[in-house]
């Protein structure tokens, strides 16, 4: 059981890699400390959105950070205001056009901490 934990950490690093962490900007260690801060606030939501809003999607429930940016966050879609509400209008022929809504929906329907 322990080479599973381990192999779960590996690919926790992968991810955090693939989030930004590879690419540390600068040979000053507190700018550096600055960058590894923020590509671990930028991992944690993508981790938090496959754990809670695609977990039963077999593809997305294990996808590295490129196929979430190409499948879920860049959304072929236009913001529209109407009615003092806000709206989203989605491309039709996207290709993961349910996917997105549906994992949308449940992240909406988690309650607000209080």
């Amino acid at each position: 059981m322990p080479h599973r934990t381990h192999a779960m950490v590996e690919d926790r690093v992968r991810t955090n890699k693939a989030m930004g962490l590879a690419n540390l900007p600068s040979s000053a260690r507190e700018v550096n400390a600055g960058w590894v801060l923020a590509a671990s606030i930028a991992a944690d939501p993508d981790a938090w959105t496959r754990l809670l809003g695609c977990y039963d999607d077999e593809v997305l429930a294990r996808a590295e950070p490129v196929t979430m940016r190409h499948r879920l966050y860049h959304v072929p879609a236009t913001l529209a205001r109407h009615a003092r509400r806000r709206l989203v209008r989605i491309d039709r022929t996207w290709p993961y056009k349910d996917a997105f809504i549906t994992c949308w929906d449940r992240l909406r329907a988690i309650p607000a901490p209080t």
